[in-house]
């Protein structure tokens, strides 16, 4: 980590923006959320902004137990292992069962009120450290630093400017007036994010299990209703403490999508939303005695749990400029049909903390060189994440691709469809500076440069300061000031060539909340290092007479990336020399030991 440690602000304290400052408060830099709400909205008092419930992919489950929050969410949480589909006469049509995912992964799904998911993030968050009322107007940057202001005149400054302030995001918009300034800004990134669906999104009060006999279930009862001469498709998720939460999705022409341009919004609800509720009040829903309704439920519901939303989708193309980062839904949106988006989120959250803790200087250019890794890693997996949220999402809908899609579904092979979950099951993120979690599922994890990149330069530091202090030593000892007799060479042949191993038992208890500062490469980081996955994967540290350490990173895809450090004294910053396979360039960077 650079000395001084960077300070950061966080615009946005939604999940994208708490799960960034959860992993924060285990690096050594100082960080503030600026959050435009004037008070933190949870369940004891209900908000519309938070939405429906969400799918919390069984891949997350590794970096929730880093964080300690798994058991929590588990307890908050109903398990959810299949879709089913019914028609708009209750029958049922076909189940999407992908119980196969959590044997893949090795943890279950769930799903959860966003509210809480978004209550247990919020209390890994010292108070102070959330600063309400703090609506972004602009920002400036330079190579000083960045300054940002809010309405309320105050000014604000640090060396990083995180933007996690949502699908309208003022940071965004800020950063793309200067980069379309200074030509940077692509034509794709100039149109705003489309939409042809809006949505009623809400959230009942405990129901009565007598009357909604699912509530009773262990499992999530997750149902989607396809309709058969109307422009609609409804959901219901039955969630903990007898809560349903519900939704419906209008898919809209040319016609109905200029009528409804009018309704984007950066908020959450409004009373746009009770029309909706009286055109949909009579639809069929599944269940019960057989003859319930969505006015069943929306009787039931209160009603500022009551939304109408547009489903924007998009991701951008420009992630970064200066000294500013985007993450979350301010840089990519999907349709909620496809579950993505909160985990896209958490595993953007993840790798740029793991690139801020290897930051090497607080210069733009120094920051470049993280911000670039980071979109590297993460804008792959959010264009694919847009591709699987329109395939699910226009499976529901009565066209006829529509009408292909659930067929397709319906009859697809075994074999394939269980190709499809091992996809989705092998991309498990982890934290590189906390504990790693002994993974137990069945397809093994993809490589996370995030992960394995970082963790090859805290052992290339580690080992360098290792070296030198054993040099200090030696040279006390012998009583000479020579750096050729600075003891390197003993170092080099106690540190020999080292493949480091698979996963280790290093796991921590589910419930223990990790609430420690790891400056540099702290005790649980150092004992991380060797927590890695089998090769191909696991980086090899040697090193050599020639006063030089080097760690190999071998991907999945058989390109080498080789961090090395050499030293010429005791007194010497240590300077990796990175290869990456993707360019034929070679790097020098200083890291100070």
């Amino acid at each position: 980590m650079v000395d001084p440690p960077p300070s950061i602000i966080i615009v946005g304290a939604g999940l994208g923006g708490l799960a960034l400052a959860a992993l924060l408060e285990h690096i050594d830099v100082t960080y503030v959320i600026l959050e435009r709400l004037t008070e933190a909205k949870t369940n004891g008092t209900p908000s519309i902004m938070f939405g429906v419930a969400l799918f919390l992919s069984p891949a997350a489950a590794n970096l929730l137990r880093q964080l300690g929050i798994y058991d929590e969410v588990k307890q908050k949480s109903k398990t959810c292992n299949s879709i089913d589909l019914f028609s708009e006469k209750r029958k049922p049509l076909f189940v999407l069962d992908f119980a196969d995912f959590a044997t893949m992964s090795g943890a279950e799904g769930f799903i959860i009120p966003r509210s809480s998911l978004y209550e247990i993030l919020l209390e890994l968050i010292p108070p102070a450290k959330i600063l309400r009322g703090k609506r972004v107007l602009s920002f400036v940057q330079g190579e000083g630093g960045v300054q940002v202001k809010c309405a309320d005149g105050s000014v604000h400054e640090s060396d990083i400017l995180v933007g996690a302030d949502g699908a309208h995001s003022a940071v965004r918009q800020n950063l793309y007036e200067r980069l379309k300034k200074e030509g940077k800004l692509s034509v794709a990134d100039q149109k705003p994010a489309t939409f042809d669906c809006v949505n009623l999104t809400a959230q009942t009060y405990p129901l009565d299990p007598v009357q909604f006999p699912e509530l009773s279930e262990p499992g999530c009862r997750y149902n989607n209703v396809v309709a058969q001469n109307k422009p609609y498709s409804w959901m219901t998720f039955t969630g903990k403490d007898n809560i349903v939460c519900w939704s419906v999705t209008q898919y809209l022409n040319k016609e109905t999508s200029e009528l409804n341009d009018s309704f984007r919004s950066t908020d959450w609800g409004s009373g746009l939303a009770e029309a909706m509720c009286r055109e949909v009040q009579h639809f069929p829903i599944p269940g019960g005695n057989g003859k319930l309704t969505l006015a069943d439920l929306i009787v039931n519901t209160p009603r500022d749990q009551i939304a109408k939303v547009t489903l924007e989708e998009k991701v951008f193309e420009s992630w970064y400029g200066g000294r500013t980062v985007l993450l979350g839904n301010a840089v990519h949106k999907f349709h909620p049909a496809g579950g993505e988006g909160a985990l896209c989120s958490l595993y953007d959250a993840v790798s740029l903390a793991n690139w801020i803790n290897v930051l090497e200087t607080n210069t733009i250019a120094g920051l470049d060189v993280i911000f670039k890794e980071y979109v590297d890693e993460r804008l792959p997996p959010a264009r694919a994440a847009l591709v699987q949220s329109r395939n699910m999402a226009s499976m529901y809908s009565r066209t006829f691709k529509a009408s292909m899609a659930r067929f397709v579904s319906r009859n697809m092979p075994d074999f394939l469809w269980k190709t499809r979950l091992a996809k989705a099951a092998a991309d498990r993120s982890q934290a590189a500076f906390l504990p790693l979690v002994q993974d137990s599922g069945t397809v093994p994890p993809l490589f996370q440069p995030s992960l394995h990149r970082t963790l090859a330069i805290l052992e290339a530091q580690a080992a360098a300061r290792k070296a030198k202090e054993d040099a200090n030593a030696t040279s006390t000892t012998t009583s000479t000031t020579s750096s050729d007799s600075s003891g390197i060479s003993e170092v080099s042949g106690t540190t020999t060539a080292t493949t480091l191993p698979a996963y280790t038992q290093q796991t921590h208890a589910d419930g223990q909340r990790q609430q420690h500062r790891s400056p540099g490469v702290s005790s649980s980081s150092a004992s991380s290092i060797h927590n890695l996955p089998p090769a191909p994967f696991a980086p090899t540290l040697s090193s050599s007479s020639t006063s030089s350490l080097s760690a190999h990173v071998h991907t999945p895809q058989h390109h080498q990336r080789n961090y090395s450090a050499s030293f010429s004294g005791a007194q010497q910053p240590l300077s990796l020399m990175v290869a990456s396979p993707y360019g034929a360039s070679t790097t020098a960077r200083a890291v100070p030991l």
